[in-house]
């Protein structure tokens, strides 16, 4: 039997941390995930308009072997500088591969577009660095790291929208969960779900990811699910397919994993975005899962252990997602799914 951890959060899982800062002006924010030690990671891209930093470095055929932290960010491009301000924070606390008498964190991310959800973007127009919000947002988020995970509104999900089963406009939001298997093993995801498609399976606001509910994590929304499948409309921000979308996640473990162990995981995990998600993966949306091992605990079967890490995965991203958007509250014209699927419906 699969149980949830003590925190249902990525953070359940031993030798991780998480910070998160938001700029309530700007109705954006970063999420750092910071492990205790170099980590392991690998990533699997599967959305068609990602915005990414140092992910070469992942590949299993890349030099580098270990990340110092990942961040996950707004602000489309602009919001790729948030990687910066983690690094200038890690290179004072010592952190880093050395180099003569010098550290270099290597510290990959992924941005989510959030401009039109109504904040306050002249500054990305009328200062000369307009990127300095998000390196100040993620030394903010990196100092403040901890055992707890903030949900809904918070992080790289202050700003993030998504759209509701009918394709109106709903908030998204930054979610987590975890679970503990019978092998001692522990997992967890974290989410920021800024998605063109919907995490909402019907009117009545059942989630698409309701059967993988554990205990009333997403309101009791969970059980079988009857979907409407509806031809889903692609126009969130109510203008050309063009504009851009993401959901970005990072899933953990406290196994040892190789880079090429860690990438099984991230490809398995990205079946619970598929689950949770419709449409996913389309050319409007950056979907990229980020899968860290922070080598707690020795890997006993290399073939069965990586297989059951990534089942977990993928329920624990699927639930994240649906946790992340449960939890959102209305940010301007985006209701939150509490006033948008009251329970009394």
């Amino acid at each position: 039997m699969i149980r949830v951890g003590p925190g249902n959060a990525i953070t359940d899982v031993p030798g991780l941390a998480v910070g998160s800062a938001a700029d309530r002006g700007i109705c954006s924010g970063v999420t750092v995930i910071l492990p205790d030690a170099r980590a392991v990671v690998a990533v699997d891209t599967q959305g068609g308009g990602t915005g990414t930093r140092e992910l070469e470095l992942l590949g299993t055929d890349a030099t580098v072997d270990a990340v110092d932290a990942v961040v996950l960010g707004g602000g489309s491009a602009f919001g790729l500088a948030a990687a910066d301000g983690v690094m200038g924070w890690l290179v004072e606390q010592g952190r880093g591969f050395s180099v003569g008498d010098l550290h270099v964190p290597v510290v990959p991310g992924a941005i989510l577009f959030d401009l039109l959800n109504g904040g306050d973007k002249s500054g990305f127009r009328t200062t000369p660095d307009t990127a300095l919000p998000y390196r100040v947002l993620a030394r903010t988020a990196a100092a403040s790291a901890g055992d707890a995970v903030s949900l809904g509104n918070a992080g790289a999900g202050y700003g993030a929208t998504t759209t509701g089963h009918d394709g109106r406009r709903l908030k998204g939001g930054q979610g987590s969960a975890s679970a503990m298997l019978d092998s001692g093993i522990t997992v967890g995801a974290l989410a920021a779900v800024n998605a063109l498609g919907s995490v909402i399976a019907n009117a009545a606001g059942q989630f698409l990811a309701g059967p993988l509910e554990l205990g009333d994590e997403f309101g009791g929304r969970g059980g079988p699910v009857s979907v409407d499948a509806l031809d889903h409309p692609l126009d969130k921000y109510g203008l050309p397919t063009a504009a851009t979308n993401t959901t970005l996640a990072v899933v953990a473990t406290d196994v040892t994993l190789t880079k090429g162990q860690a990438m099984r995981v991230a490809k398995m995990a990205q079946a619970g975005m598929a689950r949770a998600v419709r449409p996913v993966f389309t050319p409007m949306d950056g979907d990229v899962v980020f899968a860290l091992s922070t080598g707690r605990k020795a890997l006993r079967d290399p073939v069965g252990d990586v297989a059951r890490i990534g089942m977990a995965a993928a329920d624990c991203l699927a639930r994240a997602i649906a946790r992340g958007v449960f939890a959102a509250e209305t940010l301007g014209e985006w209701p939150g799914y509490i006033e948008a699927y009251p329970a009394s419906r």
